[in-house]
């Protein structure tokens, strides 16, 4: 019995961390230039900013900033493990990097819960939801729930980030895969590795590509300035109902 759980788990623990990276990678790469060849100018996040944009305020910019501050700290302990290491070696260092990240985080949890609130509540943007904008809030919301959980429970995550995924996930790269440190790890952390995967197969597939087309060229263009002829309050009242009559600003 204890021989057949032991099969078990490592032929899990092999699809998982072995099998399920170079999966997605290849799901990633193929699926992401299949899509920008064959449509090219679909590839954004279609934005429903004007269907409604108080409640999209509260949950997009806490999302987006919080996202990007953990995306560049996960990639810095990847790029350089030493260093993140190094700074870590002083504890004041240690607790401000996992203190930043946690709230962070939790930023990002905001953001999530009042994205999905608005999918959900808001009747303009309920039509426009498809099942494919539910999952990626859901499986975001799931990463970042474990994360938060593995920030709580399993402590100075930065540094043993560094020292043990780092190595498994250049292993990974280098078509060398090492899971021998990885597997050891409790099932939350896994999960959160399994999500990150999951989440590379649906890129090709969902909105989520738009981040790698990000517009750069707002930086740069000039201004743009909008008129309004009528109220704007009174024509774009996020509380209004669908019409077939044509809008007078339209």
């Amino acid at each position: 019995m204890n021989a057949f759980i032991d099969n078990l788990l490592n032929t899990t623990n092999n699809f998982f961390l072995i099998g399920l990276p170079y999966i997605a990678l290849v799901v990633c790469v193929v699926g992401t230039i299949w899509r920008y060849r064959s449509t090219k100018f679909k590839v954004s996040s279609l934005s429903s900013q004007f269907l409604e944009g108080k409640t999209l305020f509260w949950g997009s910019v806490p999302f987006h900033w919080g996202i990007l501050i953990l995306f560049c700290g996960h990639l810095i302990g990847v790029i350089f493990p030493r260093g993140v290491l190094l700074w870590n070696s002083h504890p004041l260092r240690l607790i401000i990097i996992e203190t930043s990240a946690f709230i962070f985080a939790i930023a990002v949890l905001i953001g999530l819960i009042n994205l999905l609130y608005r999918r959900i509540t808001n009747p303009r943007v309920r039509v426009v939801t498809n099942a494919m904008d539910i999952s990626i809030l859901a499986i975001l919301l799931i990463q970042v729930v474990t994360g938060l959980w593995i920030a709580y429970f399993f402590r100075w995550g930065s540094s043993w980030f560094a020292s043990v995924v780092t190595p498994y996930l250049w292993s990974i790269l280098t078509l060398q895969p090492d899971i021998s440190a990885v597997s050891a790890f409790p099932w939350v952390i896994k999960l959160h590795i399994i999500g990150a995967y999951v989440m590379l197969i649906i890129i090709p597939f969902s909105r989520l590509i738009h981040f790698l087309v990000p517009p750069l060229d707002y930086i740069w263009r000039p201004h743009q300035l909008v008129f309004w002829n009528w109220s704007r309050r009174k024509i774009r009242d996020d509380n209004s109902t669908w019409s077939l009559k044509r809008p007078k600003n339209n």
